[in-house]
């Protein structure tokens, strides 16, 4: 199998581009448009550059002495002033920056090149290999810095170069212990996984795939400890295991200002402010650069993804599912329609693929399916909160006429809440437990709706009665783990609504909880649809919930729609053999009908993503399947506007086929091409 391709420039496969339009100007890196990071790197920069350049700018050499001008002032002649001896002290700072900042530099080095290829070994290896990398870092994590670094100075002298380097072995020991947890993370990524299935070794997955999702921690761990390493050269000199005199240092200059308080105190200004503002700026530089970091990995793993799809289009046209995917009018009621929705994993296969939906203004759409059908992956899309290094990659997403494809994340956040809500399966995990129920609901109020604290608590105290919480008031003083998890699930609702939303997207908000309880949440979505006018995306596995609460249902398998329609048709008549599957497999029993021995169920799972074979990707487990099964084809019109995407709809319906191996088995027996 051949290694994957490099991906296309974005800008070569836009298609309208004319070939006149000028060159985009590069962007301002996002850490830079910070005011932290800037400042930070901009006084790293003129330290830096400063230092290195000293002998061929500063006005006097750093052992010249006039004892007439000792402990001056800033003056014209000397513009930080001069130390006891009459020496200039700006000549003295900038020259002795080069020490610091190298020694740090190499101390770094010396960190990252043992710490890094380390945690990238044992989080490739996590058996005994990671054991025993573990083991041997904790020994050196127990050892004591500052006795160990007195030793070797007291073995090689005042070499501090050397003995940053040695302390950059012990401080690997940290970057390896960070660094671990970020590498086990990324290799659990699907594109790592897909980078391995296509035959890459173990080289080019980290150099390719590992170190630039670990980047921007690389960056920030680099730059605090720049600064830590500057402390401690500075530390050294202070306490005399520096440079020896005439030669300046950052700390001896500070340990000689020390004893100058009374006669000279702004001899201790120049020296320390360069030095704090110095670990300072690392600092914040750190800091921006973590800021920045996940924003920044989304937006680069959206362009690679888009990227990727237009050249796979470009070079491949239409597939058999895009043919079929004709441009469908948005109805005039519509709150939200889906055209041909691709999302996809950076470098790796698509999740989901060719999902059209339509949710028409107050009403129920539910996506029903198993776990890995794309359910809760479509849903996220919605509101452009997929994982990092997942991305829609192609179709579009029209809510109220705008579509929200490709749109920056700053616009985004204005739909989020006020215009778009979520309902998470985990009520327990979306509250935070460290503040009240109330500062939780009049936040989002107060900057949704922009009113004041006690009008925010008046609409809070409101909302949490319309979803059905009498004792408003105390729910609004308790905490999260006060509350019983239906509860929970009620204030969730509540905190969905606080921007008076449009469209509600509900991933599974009823699957952590009762049966009892599962039917008030259910009764209480019911009630906001019916008085409210609210629409509601609703993802479930239960179809006893797709058919009490849901007007319209599209059942989706291996990442696309198999059968779609209004609730009533497709519940009472399926079509698709996947859709009957369900049904058969279903426990609710309806009134009057007998108990089944034994509930049908499909043999097999979900294929993976990737994996998907040609035509129907349910095939593999189908017992009505046949070689037409396995060949591209196009969808067919169901259920009064609906679709389902089976090649064999007519025959199963003229044979009236439900999902049993009984009648399964008498059905491909006696039909040409039938049998498995």
């Amino acid at each position: 199998m051949s290694a994957p391709q490099p991906l296309p420039d974005a800008d070569l496969l836009a298609p309208d581009k004319p070939a006149t339009e000028p060159a985009r100007t590069r962007r301002v890196p996002a850490f830079l448009r910070r005011p932290g990071g800037a400042l930070g790197a901009l006084w790293l920069v003129v330290v830096v550059v400063g230092s290195l350049t000293a002998p061929l700018w500063v006005p006097y050499d750093v052992t010249t002495q006039d004892l007439a001008n000792r402990l001056a002032l800033p003056s014209a002649d000397h513009l930080l002033g001069t130390d006891p001896l009459g020496r200039d002290l700006l000549s003295r700072i900038a020259t002795a920056g080069s020490l610091p900042l190298l020694s740090s530099a190499l101390m770094l080095v010396v960190a990252f090149a043992i710490g890094l290829p380390l945690a990238l070994v044992a989080a490739e290896r996590p058996g005994r290999t990671e054991r025993f990398i573990s083991r041997a870092t904790e020994v050196l994590l127990a050892l004591p810095a500052t006795v160990l670094l007195l030793a070797v100075i007291g073995i090689v002298g005042n070499e501090i170069p050397l003995v940053m380097a040695v302390f950059g072995v012990l401080l690997s020991a940290a970057v390896y212990r960070v660094m671990l947890g970020v590498a086990q993370s990324v290799r659990q990524r699907l594109y790592v996984d897909a980078a391995r299935v296509d035959g890459l070794g173990s080289l080019r997955v980290n150099v390719r795939h590992v170190l630039p999702a670990m980047g921007t921690v690389i960056a920030v761990q680099g730059a605090q400890l720049f600064g830590i390493g500057i402390l401690v050269v500075a530390g050294l000199a202070f306490l005399g295991f520096g440079p020896g005199e005439p030669a300046p240092s950052w700390g001896f200059m500070i340990n000689d200002a020390s004893s100058h308080l009374f006669d000279g105190p702004w001899l201790l200004v120049p020296s320390g402010l360069v030095l704090a503002l110095t670990v300072v700026a690392a600092n914040e530089l750190a800091d921006a650069l973590a800021a920045r970091g996940g924003a920044g990995a989304k937006r680069r793993s959206r362009k690679q993804v888009r990227a990727a799809a237009a050249a796979a289009a470009a070079a491949q046209g239409e597939s058999g599912s895009e043919q079929d995917a004709v441009a469908q009018p948005v109805p005039d009621d519509a709150v939200l329609a889906v055209r041909d929705l691709r999302v996809s994993v950076v470098g790796g296969p698509d999740l989901v693929t060719g999902v059209s939906l339509t949710v028409r203004r107050g009403t129920v759409l539910g996506l029903v399916g198993e776990s890995g059908c794309g359910k809760s992956m479509t849903a996220r899309s919605l509101l452009g909160l997929l994982p990092d290094g997942v991305a829609v990659s192609g179709g579009s997403i029209i809510f109220q006429g705008t579509d929200l494809v490709g749109r920056p994340e700053k616009e985004l956040r204005g739909y989020r809440g006020s215009r778009i809500a979520l309902i998470s399966q985990e009520p327990m995990v979306a509250l935070d437990p460290a503040f009240s129920i109330a500062a939780q609901l009049t936040g989002p109020i107060r900057r949704h709706r922009g009113v004041g604290r006690g009008e925010a608590r008046t609409i809070a105290a409101e909302l949490l009665r319309n979803v059905g919480i009498v004792d408003a008031d105390r729910i609004l003083r308790s905490y999260p783990h006060q509350l019983s998890g239906g509860m929970a699930q009620r204030v969730c609702i509540a905190l969905a609504l606080t921007g008076e939303p449009d469209l509600l997207v509900a991933d599974e908000p009823t699957t952590a909880l009762d049966v009892t309880v599962q039917a008030e949440i259910l009764s209480l979505l019911r009630a906001l649809v019916r008085d409210t006018g609210l629409s509601v995306v609703l993802v479930t596995h239960d179809l006893g919930v797709v058919a009490d609460l849901c007007d319209d249902v599209a059942v989706m398998y291996a990442g696309e729609v198999v059968e779609a329609g209004a609730t009533a048709g497709v519940l009472d008549e399926p079509r698709h053999p996947y859709t009957m599957a369900l049904l058969g497999a279903d426990p609710h029993v309806p009134d009057g009908e007998p108990v089944p021995e034994r509930l049908a169920s499909i043999a097999g799972t979900v294929p993976s993503p990737g994996t998907w074979p040609e035509g129907c990707r349910f095939a593999g487990r189908c017992l009505f399947a046949t070689d037409a099964c396995r060949t591209p084809f196009p969808t067919v019109p169901a259920h009064g506007g609906g679709l389902v995407r089976c090649v064999r709809v007519e025959d199963l319906a003229l044979h009236q086929i439900s999902w049993t191996p009984e009648e399964a088995g008498a059905e491909t027996a006696t039909t040409a091409g039938g049998a498995r």
